[in-house]
């Protein structure tokens, strides 16, 4: 074996006092590419430089593994890197079992001695988060149809919860429009930061990300802030999953309990009578002979339940118990292998709404800008559509992993198609079920303005589709939240100290800070669609019109190429971003 001062690395026109084949080398023609990775080592090489020899100019390209930086070391009298002991230990080891596997190929290293890569995860906030599987040879192997099913997946989430709620704030007419418009515009946008590395030729960007390129060109300023509003639209995402994962739960033990009690804890609130059920949670309606209203008394044991068994002051405190150790495993692996459960819950939801709709029939009546001769219905046009553009900023949004999801595409030509497919379904998808449920509830006897921003709110308790949709999202939202916590981990930890998990105190902290958020917006302002909107036109503002429409116009500035044309279009893009976000503290 070779001592700690021996090479990692050893030239091709190295000659050494026996014939040797090496272990790793580098990899310049085509002919090496079909060279397997463990080679036939005929005798033991005998080096004696201390430093990793190369005949490239590029030194890093030249290791035989990726060393992390930590695993770099210098030495006061020697300029030159060299990597730590660990790493060195660990390259005899796979030397050892080059030897071995040279008398006997199946004798190959196990997993556990092969660094594994870096884990890449990929995430829309309010969509899904998982791990990408980079290939090995850099190339891209999913047809255009996966590719355009997983940006699909991605971006679906619990916004499609907010859909009808969106459309009731800006009119039903006026939002169908606005959903259609939102998603042009995010296209656009998100087709800028596709492109954006492109406008960097001077430097290898085949690894980059959108932050990255921001970092680039605005230096410092771009790296912190991407930092900071990557934190908004994580921590705003894990703020609405706390406040619906506590709603679900709410809700099942409400089932729980009235099922074995027999008795119906919702009945002393406005519903409509019928086999299909549907309440107005929170009334502001006058009284018809065909709403309901049940009887307000309870029993002691009733109202012992209720006072331990709290939408917002007991259960959100249930969940800490069962969600703050998930949070601090070192990798969230485990959690990653559920994400095919976000797929099956938005497909669920569709069926859900569909037989809704079928069994409810229509309830539409089209009056454009005034209702007060009727209160069960709403305008045409209404000026809180800035709240459904802000929700609609952050369920299009996806521009942060972009980049990376269309990495896998095969037909890399085909990038620019597949994502305005992905983008058309995502908005035909949102259209489907806020359309449906706004257009079939039943008004009279209620009002549209019953609309929950959680449309499953407006579905009782005891409702037996309603009872399995939150069930599996409860069960899905456990399963993503640390997913998103691991993220907020290795962003801002990752920044802050270099180290993902820098200790145990350390991301205790950081889990505290951010589920003690979680529980006090789910006491103090339960409104999904409230939170949604804030964050998502805060994030937005940044990702998806300032920065891609600024760095445009830079690189078109340093091609001299820029015309007035693209600096007005490009500058209304930055103030519709900005009117959207100051909009929402308006309305």
């Amino acid at each position: 074996m070779a001592d700690e001062t021996s090479p990692l690395i050893m030239p091709p026109n190295h000659r050494g006092d026996a014939s040797v084949t090496p272990f790793f080398t580098s990899v310049n023609t085509a002919a090496d590419d079909m060279r397997p990775l463990l080679t036939r080592v005929y005798s033991e090489p005998q080096l004696s430089s201390s430093r990793l020899q190369t005949d490239s100019g590029d030194f890093k390209s030249r290791r035989p593994f990726h060393v992390k930086p930590q695993n770099i070391v210098n030495s006061d009298d020697d300029a030159q890197e060299r990597v730590s002991a660990q790493v060195l230990a660990l390259n005899k080891r796979i030397q050892y079992y080059g030897k071995l596997s040279a008398a006997d190929l199946s004798l190959i290293p196990p997993d556990h001695v092969i660094p594994a890569p870096d884990e890449i995860y990929v995430y829309s906030p309010l969509g899904t988060a998982f791990k990408v599987e980079q290939p090995a040879d850099g190339v891209g192997k999913n047809p255009s149809i996966v590719t355009i099913f997983t940006i699909w997946n991605t971006m679906m989430g619990t916004s499609i919860l907010s859909m009808p709620w969106g459309i009731k704030q800006a009119g039903f007419t006026f939002g169908i429009i606005l959903i259609f418009l939102m998603g042009l515009l995010t296209l656009y946008c998100c087709y800028r930061v596709l492109t954006s590395r492109k406008t960097i030729s001077d430097i290898d960007t085949s690894t980059w990300e959108f932050p990255d390129v921001c970092k680039f060109y605005f230096g410092s300023f771009g790296q912190w802030s991407s930092l900071l509003f990557s934190m908004i639209s994580l921590v705003g995402a894990m703020i609405v999953y706390w406040v619906l994962m506590s709603n679900f739960l709410f809700n099942t033990g409400i089932f729980i309990y009235d099922f074995v009690h027999n008795i119906n804890m919702t009945d002393d609130v406005p519903s409509t009578n019928g086999s299909e059920k549907v309440i107005c949670p929170y009334p502001e309606i006058p009284k018809t002979d065909d709403l309901i209203v049940g009887p307000s008394n309870s029993s002691a044991g009733q109202t012992a339940f209720a006072e331990w068994w709290s939408k917002t002051k007991t259960v959100p405190f249930y969940l800490v118990v069962l969600i703050l150790p998930l949070l601090n495993f070192k990798s969230a692996s485990f959690f990653a292998r559920f994400n095919v459960l976000g797929t099956i819950s938005v497909v669920y939801l569709v069926i859900l709404v569909t037989l809704k709709a079928a069994h409810l029939g229509f309830h539409l009546e089209f009056h454009w800008f005034d209702t007060k001769a009727d209160n069960f219905f709403v305008p045409e046009f209404r000026v809180l559509f800035p709240q459904l553009t802000g929700v609609l900023t952050l369920a299009f949004f996806i521009h942060n992993c972009i980049i990376t999801l269309l990495k896998s595409n095969k037909n890399q030509e085909n990038n620019v198609r597949d994502l305005s497919i992905a983008y058309l379904l995502v908005c035909l998808t949102y259209l489907y079920v806020g359309v449906l449920i706004f257009a079939s509830f039943p008004s009279p006897p209620l009002s549209k303005d019953c609309i929950e921003p959680n449309f499953l709110d407006n579905f009782p308790s005891g409702d037996i589709m309603a009872v399995i949709a939150r069930v599996f999202l409860l069960f899905q939202m456990t399963t993503v939240y640390p997913l998103l916590g691991y993220l907020v981990r290795v962003q801002l930890l990752g920044q802050l100290f270099g180290k993902t998990y820098p200790s145990v105190f350390h991301v205790l902290i950081l889990n505290i800070l951010v589920v003690g958020a979680g529980v006090a917006m789910a006491q103090l302002y339960p409104n999904i669609g409230g939170i949604i909107r804030y964050s998502g036109a805060t994030c937005g503002l940044a990702f998806v019109f300032v920065y891609p429409s600024v760095i445009h116009i830079i690189a078109l500035y340093r091609q001299e190429q820029l015309r007035w044309h693209s600096v007005l279009l490009h500058g209304l893009l930055i103030v519709a971003g900005l009117a959207n976000l100051i909009a929402q503290f308006i309305t």
